[in-house]
């Protein structure tokens, strides 16, 4: 099959791009069934979840320097470890409290997590990983027995959320990953950007937007103190105060840990952000086109932390912190992590200061991914939100 690729991305293998025709073929099907076009946040969910087709649901290699993109655990085991940090001081906190990780990826975080806990004596009864994708599953599982065996069997995995959970939820590059709307702002009103197929592929079409979808972006506007220009296209996430209520309805005490790139709700309606936030991931290449290489590549839109804290809220959480990565490691143990650097060879502290370079420094991932806490019950706030809380720029 030939692909019409901008000249920046690497062409698939054959492989690959005969797996995209497949998921192609499937979205093309909706579309079909639905009458002529779907909305964005249709496509995106089968772009990335459809059964054994979607980018998470299938097998391709996604985490790593192998796949597509690097997430905070594959940079380094000083972000597992610093998080297991706040986990240890939540744990302590309630009897019997639990660890429940939204999406585990390769499994790396689990792997630094609980590796770290059982240094401090401080290992839950259980740590359960909620995964949708078997493929990711496999893989998780593997990690954990070839780096902690001791420790595997603490873990459990969960195809749906569970009923109850007193302890800490972590969702690190989750909420990114929701399937967002994207709109179109009008003089004459807000429409809704759906796709459909076209001659030479998928194609944007942009339609009057439904009442929720409308609602919301005057909401937003609201929010802002303005209304949007005529031509602002951007994205909202419909799904994230549902996905909020879900977490708070199974957790009945603890504290959920987020951790994404994103922005307040001014900075990412502002009016140089004209064309939103929605990013495309393929083999370490960012680009802006969501409409090709359907199922392998990653789509993601930067999280509107600002909507974060309103859904907390209304869903019975408090806010307790809100951080830039960088200040979140720093309060939270990074001066600990590195007490042994000097004892490293000159290999093992270049290979270490690169890593915590990549983690903080503003033009890397110190400034672009934040953390948010959210706490139901009486348990104390993580200490890495001591340094520098920017709860109050929301």
């Amino acid at each position: 099959m030939q692909l019409d690729l901008p000249p920046s991305l690497p062409e698939p293998d054959a492989h690959s791009a005969s797996h995209s025709e497949r998921v192609a073929a499937f979205i093309r099907a909706r579309i079909a069934d639905a009458g002529g076009d779907i909305s964005f946040a249709e496509y995106m969910q089968y772009a990335l979840y459809a059964p054994g087709l979607g980018y998470y649901a299938a097998g391709a290699t996604k985490f790593g320097e192998a796949g597509d993109f690097i997430t905070a655990p594959e940079v380094s085991s000083v972000f597992g470890r610093i998080v297991a940090r706040q986990c240890a001081e939540v744990l302590t906190q309630i009897d019997g409290g639990e660890i429940l990780e939204y999406g585990a990826g390769s499994g790396k975080l689990a792997v630094d997590i609980l590796g770290c806990l059982a240094e401090l004596d401080a290992l839950p009864p259980a740590y359960r990983i909620l995964e949708v994708s078997a493929d990711l599953r496999e893989r998780q599982e593997k990690c954990l027995h070839q780096h902690v065996p001791d420790l595997a069997h603490l873990v459990t995995w969960l195809s749906a959320p569970p009923d109850s959970v007193q302890g800490v939820v972590i969702a690190n590059e989750v909420l990114d990953a929701l399937p967002v709307e994207r709109f179109v702002r009008r003089d004459e009103g807000v429409m809704q950007l759906r796709v459909r197929v076209g001659r030479n592929g998928f194609e944007f079409a942009e339609l009057p937007a439904p009442e929720r979808l409308g609602a919301a972006v005057e909401t937003i506007e609201r929010d802002i103190g303005e209304r949007l220009p005529d031509g602002y296209v951007s994205e909202v996430c419909i799904a994230l105060p549902d996905w909020i209520a879900q977490v708070s309805g199974f957790l009945q005490e603890g504290v959920v840990l987020l951790f994404d790139y994103g922005v307040s709700r001014r900075e990412y309606y502002a009016r140089e952000r004209s064309d939103g936030w929605l990013r495309c991931h393929y083999r370490h290449h960012a680009h802006n086109d969501p409409l090709i290489l359907p199922g392998i590549q990653d789509l993601t839109a930067w999280v509107d932390f600002t909507g974060v804290a309103v859904a907390a809220a209304k869903a019975g959480f408090d806010v307790a912190g809100f951080s830039t990565q960088a200040q979140f490691l720093m309060a939270g143990g990074l001066d600990v992590e590195m007490q042994g650097f000097g004892k490293l060879s000159l290999e093992g502290q270049l290979e270490l200061s690169r890593q915590i370079k990549t983690l903080t420094l503003p033009g890397e991932m110190g400034e672009h991914f934040k953390c948010m806490a959210l706490r139901k019950g009486s348990c104390a706030t993580p200490s890495a939100f001591d340094l520098a809380d920017r709860t109050h720029t929301l």
